[in-house]
């Protein structure tokens, strides 16, 4: 590991110097397509061995083998001219048939990436250093997944990036507590980085017993992402996790969709995501949605919509804002009809700072299964540990403080940090799910003026509505 930590820092050293790079996201960016090249490369070295008759979707000179990996190869004016005047329109542009699959992902995954560096001899010098990884190393490949997630949490404070990681530990949790077993279909409608994806992987792995289990959960993970960059990430994080073929994880946006033109093929056993919150859904795509349901909160809409997709007894695990919980308007419609269809059955309330120094808004878990109506809601409230108000992006949630949910949770009765709510109390605060801890002795929450703001902000969009009922 501290080999191929010092190769990763050296790389990161090196791109620093060139005048193309602005910023982490763009270094991360960079840094992922390289990545992606060398480890399809490596996978395909692999396949070769096993089957001789194997043709890459790649021309012959465009793969990475053939102008990457030869440390005395071209560089200079010659590389950045190569990359950016032969090899990206190549790849973006790929002629393959809609049946092979890797070609198309290529393809896909290089429609809206961009080379980013300036200095030829400073590209050399950063693949020189990839090249000493070795994809089909297993000690490698363990060592650089590791140090991935540590690329992709430093998503965290690279400015708008990091609504598109969700730490770990909390999707670890998720997915433990929705327990999604080998055969279901798993689907993440706005996947960020692929880590929901990855834990699904990492759980159903504990439950497999033949190779045939092993191929069946690759092809159980469903994502889309609508960006490009999250979405070459979540690609290349499936292929290190040991997916062969991560095409089931998609480029697009499921909100611009009328949720009419999703049927039966389209439904699944369980769904796990942190919808973007905050975000206002584009191009006038609410009209999608049944005229009751229209915002243009995005959040709001994917809870809808999850409604829809998920097929009979279907269960879900879902991060929504506080906004979203005390929402009036459509929000109350929206909130109507995930009771009325679907038992709403836990809400975990996170501490503050869970998703610093991205987003600062409180932040909750919520668990549901359709086809039943919900009769009351159980309510967790974590705490940070003693001694801290609130996360920080130096001192973020960890697995162990799941703990003591974990214990709570099957086997459940109310305590200093669990209540429930009936449906009929609900009800008379019209849809309202804001309740908050009534042990804590807490007469009103205090707010600092900055979470005051969130609030207003975050209802603002169930303001407009009853406005524009008025």
């Amino acid at each position: 590991m501290s080999n191929i930590s010092s190769v990763i820092k050296n790389i990161q050293d090196t791109m620093r110097q060139d005048a193309g790079l602005d910023g982490d996201a763009q270094r991360i960016s960079q840094l992922v397509w390289m990545l992606f090249l060398k480890i399809f490369d490596d996978r395909e070295r692999n396949l070769e061995l096993i089957d001789p008759k194997y043709s890459s979707p790649i021309p012959e000179k465009f793969r990475y083998r053939n102008w990457a990996t030869d440390a005395e190869g071209i560089t200079g004016d010659e590389l950045a001219s190569f990359i950016d005047k032969e090899l990206f329109p190549q790849l973006r542009t790929l002629e393959v048939p809609s049946t092979d699959t890797r070609g198309y992902l290529i393809k896909n995954v290089f429609s809206d990436t961009y080379n980013y560096m300036k200095n030829g001899t400073l590209i050399r010098k950063v693949l020189n250093k990839i090249n000493e990884i070795n994809f089909n190393k297993l000690d490698d490949r363990h060592a650089f997944g590791d140090l991935y997630e540590k690329i992709l949490k430093d998503l965290q404070g690279a400015g708008n990036a990091g609504e598109f990681y969700t730490p770990r530990p909390l999707t670890k949790f998720v997915v433990e507590m929705i327990n999604p077993q080998i055969g279901e279909k798993v689907l993440d409608p706005a996947c960020g980085t692929g880590g929901f994806l990855v834990n699904t992987l990492e759980h159903m792995r504990t439950l497999v017993k033949t190779q045939a289990d092993e191929k069946k959960i690759h092809d159980c993970v469903h994502g889309v992402e609508l960006k490009p960059l999250p979405h070459m990430l979540a690609i290349t994080n499936l292929i290190l996790h040991g997916v062969e073929d991560p095409s089931t994880v998609t480029r697009g946006d499921m909100l611009a969709r009328p949720y009419t033109d999703y049927g039966p093929k389209d439904r699944v056993d369980v769904i796990v995501a942190n919808p973007p919150f905050g975000g206002v859904i584009t191009g006038g795509n609410e009209i999608n949605f049944p005229k009751k349901y229209q915002c243009k909160d995005t959040a709001l809409l994917f809870l809808f919509l999850f409604t829809h997709l998920l097929r009979e007894n279907g269960r879900a695990g879902v991060v929504l804002p506080d906004g979203v919980l005390f929402g009036e308007g459509v929000a109350s419609n929206i909130k109507e009809k995930l009771l009325e269809e679907c038992n709403v059955h836990t809400i975990v309330r996170l501490p503050a700072g869970v998703f610093q120094p991205y987003a600062g808004v409180n932040t909750n878990l919520i668990f549901f299964t359709k086809g039943e109506p919900t009769k009351e809601v159980w309510y967790y409230q974590m705490t940070p540990p003693a001694g801290m108000k609130q996360y920080t992006k130096n001192r973020g949630i960890t697995d162990a403080e799941f703990a003591t949910v974990k214990e709570w949770w099957s086997n459940r009765t109310e305590n200093a940090n669990a209540w429930r709510v009936s449906i009929d109390e609900i009800k008379a605060r019209n849809f309202n799910l804001d309740f908050k801890n009534p042990k804590s002795g807490e007469v009103a929450e205090e707010l600092s003026s900055k979470e005051l703001v969130e609030r207003i902000l975050e209802g603002e969009e169930g303001i407009k509505e009853i406005l524009k009922s008025i």
